[in-house]
Formats: structure tokens, C-alpha cells, sequence
């Protein structure tokens, strides 16, 4: 009988432990515990709240650095070919350039009628490539200035055209998807003097 006394002593001593000792201890004058009780109760109940808002602070703005995140890894992945496409503008308007400075009469000449041709096939194949990655050229010649897509260089007195429209194209503009990735160089119309 002693063994299952002990054993029982053990298991309670077992139960209580990490209990706070405030618990444990008997309340002396008996008065007042009631009091106590639904103080401690309020004021537990107004760490739970507490509590559940910082939760759900803490859920918000998990959410919102995981949009962000996910945002610009979009980004990376969509722009990640600027720099790139940007060096590569020279080529193309340099393939540009060559063809426009070949002679009709040349164009049709046997002798450079196939170089002509392979510059042509070599242009047609980057603006291939330029679509497939999203890179479109800028519109510009007979449109109205806009200083989100188009630099002026310069202003061109003439009869011809509104003032404000855009009447040479000095360098060819380019987006890359939504963003401006060179703006086209250009010549606005003005009144003559």
C-alpha cells in the first residue's frame, strides 16, 4: 500500500510540474480570488486579441512580400533580355542602314542581286527574333509627338504636316514588351517663319 501511495505521489508531482507556483498556492484569505480570477480572465482575453491581430499583420504582409516577390521575378524574367536587346539595337539599325544605301539600279544587278538578298534575309531573321522575345519598333512617322516614345531632335519648319507631328525618323525606336527600351529619334513640324 505504501508502494501505490508513493507511486501516486510521484504521478501528481508528475502533473503539476511546470505549473506556475501562483496557481498552486492556496488562497489564504479566500476574498477577493473571484476578482482576481475575471482580472486575469480580461486581461487574457485582451492579450488574445492582441494577439490574433498581430496574426493576422503578420499574414498580410507575408502575403504581400510573396506578390512582391512573385512580381518581380515576372520581371526578371520578362526584362531579363533588355541590356542585350538594347547592344543589339546597332545591329539591326545597321543592317538598316546598308540596305537603304544600296542603289535601286545595284539591287537588280546579278552580281549583288544574292548580297542583297542575304542582308534582306539576315533583317527579316532579326525582326523575327525581335518579335518572338517582344520587341516591337515604335511608330513615328506622321503621328503626334509623344514624349513617352519619341526624343525630338529637332524642329522642321514646314507647310506640310501639324505642328507637333513627328516628320523624319532619325533613329528607329524600339519596346521591349511594355517598356520603353530606346526612344525614336526624331523631327517635329513647326509653322514656318
Amino acid at each position: 500500500m505504501i508502494d501505490n501511495e508513493q507511486n501516486r505521489d510521484e504521478a501528481v508531482e508528475n502533473e503539476l510540474e511546470g505549473v506556475p507556483e501562483e496557481f498552486l498556492q492556496d488562497d489564504e484569505e479566500g476574498e477577493g480570488e473571484g476578482q482576481d480570477f475575471e482580472t486575469e480572465l480580461a486581461q487574457l482575453r485582451d492579450d488574445l486579441e492582441a494577439a490574433k491581430q498581430e496574426t493576422l499583420y503578420a499574414k498580410a504582409e507575408a502575403q504581400n512580400q510573396r506578390r512582391r516577390l512573385e512580381k518581380e521575378v515576372q520581371d526578371a524574367r520578362a526584362y531579363a533580355s533588355t541590356g542585350f536587346a538594347r547592344d543589339i539595337l546597332s545591329v539591326a539599325d545597321n543592317l538598316a542602314r546598308g540596305i537603304d544605301a544600296i542603289p535601286e539600279d545595284l539591287r537588280e544587278d546579278s552580281k549583288f542581286k544574292g548580297l542583297v538578298a542575304g542582308i534582306q534575309a539576315t533583317q527579316r531573321e532579326l525582326d523575327k527574333v525581335f518579335t518572338q522575345h517582344g520587341i516591337t519598333r515604335i511608330a513615328a512617322m506622321g503621328l503626334p509627338l509623344d514624349p513617352n516614345q519619341h526624343q525630338a531632335m529637332m524642329e522642321v519648319p514646314t507647310n506640310d504636316a501639324e505642328p507637333g507631328t513627328v516628320v523624319q525618323e532619325m533613329q528607329a525606336g524600339y519596346m521591349i514588351k511594355d517598356r520603353l527600351l530606346r526612344a525614336s529619334m526624331v523631327g517635329v513640324a513647326k509653322k514656318p517663319d
